[in-house]
């Protein structure tokens, strides 16, 4: 059974990407947020988006058109009963994860398929919500979603061989790279990438090298795109710290313990980019 119909939950800042690029790959897409001054500024979010895609030349207005034509928004969850895939991207609380799910479970056709786009939690946790956790999954995008190509599909002890492939086939179909992973907390790239800038912050804290010279020697040394900081600053570092804190309780190594300096730096306000302040400056426009 292909997925005709995506359901998205929530459309902040990965919802809406979702969203768009569900309407991008050509499905009917229902975005569901809890009041309809959310949907608004989601939906504003969305044609911004593609605003700058026909600015840039990498979409024409009819498509645009036709992209804002199939996305709608509601504010109850079941008006979503009649999607095939439903694609959670809510804030990153388990219980608040679990409750949502609860409530689609009762209301949301038995073939359809549900998602996670947690970054951290696993995936079985939210699932044992459901009873359907064979039909669920973990489909976690990266930001800014319309921008990056990969999709982490995550498949847990009990989701399905025909669950594993609909999901795979959606990514594609939205023209992203699926890669396989097993449920746990970070799946691939965060269980990586989380260990290493909590390394570099503490590499600063002993006095290693300054920021600056820990991020210049990441992008040149190694090739990487942005430090190691920059990068820090970009996602967020109560995000960060909130990740790091999940992913210790899970494993208990030292590598996914936040340094002191990242827990200080949240307590003092120093958020990153959307601060104004992190690891680096940055003036307000």
């Amino acid at each position: 059974m292909k997925v005709k119909k995506v359901g998205v939950l929530g459309c902040g800042l990965m919802g809406a990407g979702i969203a768009e690029v569900a309407a991008r790959g050509g499905f009917a897409t229902v975005v569901r947020e809890v009041s309809e001054e959310l949907w608004e500024k989601g939906h504003q979010r969305i044609e911004k988006s593609l605003a700058k895609a026909v600015s840039k030349g990498r979409l024409e207005d009819s498509e645009r058109d036709n992209i804002l034509g199939r996305i709608s928004g509601v504010v109850e969850l079941e008006d979503l009963s009649d999607c095939d895939l439903i694609i959670e991207a809510i804030v990153e609380n388990v219980e608040a994860k679990r409750q949502t799910f609860e409530v689609l479970d009762e209301t949301v056709k038995k073939s359809a398929i549900f998602a996670s786009n947690t970054s951290s939690l696993t995936i079985t946790e939210i699932a044992m919500a459901t009873h359907r956790p064979e039909r669920f999954v973990g489909l976690h995008f990266f930001n800014p979603v319309p921008v990056m190509k990969l999709v982490e599909v995550v498949r847990t002890l009990v989701t399905s061989d025909e669950t594993a492939q609909r999901a795979t086939d959606f990514v594609q179909a939205v023209g992203k790279q699926p890669i396989a992973c097993r449920d746990n907390s970070g799946f691939i790239v965060n269980r990586l990438l989380v260990p290493y800038l909590l390394d570099a912050i503490r590499a600063h804290e002993e006095g290693v090298g300054s920021v600056e010279d820990i991020d210049k020697g990441m992008q040149l040394g190694c090739g990487y795109p942005m430090g190691p900081f920059t990068l820090l600053d970009f996602v967020g570092l109560d995000t960060t710290l909130y990740i790091a804190d999940i992913m210790f309780d899970e494993y208990r190594e030292k590598r996914f313990a936040p340094p002191p300096l990242l827990k200080q730096m949240v307590l003092a306000g120093r958020l990153g980019r959307k601060s104004g302040r992190g690891f680096y400056e940055y003036p307000k426009r």
